[in-house]
């Protein structure tokens, strides 16, 4: 029997990066809980004898304080990949110029911090453009994974403004926030961007095929406040019907997926959030023996590997673009620096 494949990811966002997006003026201080929830997880993944990639913001790696927590995840086998410098959602908004010195920044920094080059890239937020992905190519990027193939953007989306105290000009630049209702037309699968003559692997966030609303374990921790059973429920029936569609999933972590009120009473306003860190870590173990039980779960990196010579769909971008550019404008913007 052919063995199934499932990756794995975490996007390593930190305290001060989620009070910057909710519009906490308190972020510019950078609070950090990356030493509680680094050893947390790492523990849980050994336990379940899982490897994964986890995608570092570089203003984190930029800061000494954090790099011993940053390094044991290298030390423990897992992938570093690029979650942008500033991890701001509206990254897709920047120019040319600043979008290639958000990559350089994070890129710089990382390595620094954990002797990793980055070769896999996920966007703030989900936030991408057509630009993005030229300086992603451009940079020679094995893959990007910043496609949320879901229907419930703009839901999630009303829900962070209604619980934020954000002005008027943030949430404009916030208005892509989690995508729009038209991401849930986009593939499962992985594809490639056709930057006009290359081409740019994409492995989206699995969405449950058909439906496309969320797996990902944040939504299901949301789920298990109601229910644990509807919970657990929807989770292996979701990896059934990726089974059934010949999909191997994509699935997302967070670090308030491994956190509870009890740690963060800052971000009581993230669902599931009123639960503790002891109830999240139970969860968590659970959910992921069951993926570990029915896949094999490699990182991002061992995913874009297996794909490297397969025959997939390839796509245009379909972003509704702040300019036209092309790949020679990108290639003056690296040029430049």
């Amino acid at each position: 029997m052919t063995q199934r494949h499932a990756s794995l990811s975490l996007d390593l966002d930190n305290l001060w990066s989620y009070m910057k997006t909710h519009g906490n003026p308190k972020w510019d201080s950078f609070p950090t809980y990356l030493d509680t929830v680094v050893p947390r997880f790492l523990t849980l993944l050994d336990k379940v004898d899982v490897k994964i990639t986890v995608f570092v913001v570089g203003q984190d790696a930029a800061l000494e304080e954090n790099h011993r927590a940053l390094r044991s995840i290298v030390e423990a086998g897992h992938e570093i990949g690029n979650h942008s410098f500033h991890h701001e959602p509206w990254l897709h908004l920047y120019s040319p110029d600043e979008i290639v010195a958000e990559f350089e920044r994070a890129e710089r920094a990382i390595k620094e911090a954990t002797g990793v080059q980055t070769t896999g890239f996920r966007g703030p937020g989900y936030s991408l453009s057509e630009t993005v992905l030229r300086v992603i190519k451009d940079r020679g990027y094995d893959y990007d994974c910043s496609t949320f193939p879901t229907i419930v953007g703009p839901l999630a989306r009303a829900y962070y403004f209604l619980r934020s105290r954000l002005e008027a000009d943030q949430k404009e630049k916030r208005k892509a926030l989690f995508g729009n209702m038209t991401d849930g037309l986009r593939p499962n699968a992985p594809y490639r961007w056709d930057l006009g003559g290359e081409q740019l692997l994409e492995i989206p966030v699995t969405t449950m095929p058909m439906f496309k609303i969320p797996i990902h374990f944040s939504y299901l921790h949301w789920m298990a406040g109601g229910s644990e059973a509807v919970a657990s429920s929807y989770f292996a029936a979701s990896l059934r019907i990726c089974q059934l569609g010949g999909i191997s999933p994509s699935l997302l972590l967070h670090p308030l997926d491994f956190m509870g009120g009890d740690d963060v009473g800052e971000l009581a306003f993230f669902p599931g959030m009123n639960q503790t860190s002891t109830e999240k870590m139970h969860r968590m173990q659970r959910f992921l023996t069951t993926l570990a039980n029915r896949y094999e779960v490699e990182p991002m990196g061992a995913h874009a590997t297996r794909l490297q010579d397969a025959t997939l769909r390839v796509r245009q971008p379909d972003f509704r673009a702040v300019d036209d550019l092309d790949m020679a404008t990108v290639h003056e913007a690296v040029a430049r620096r």
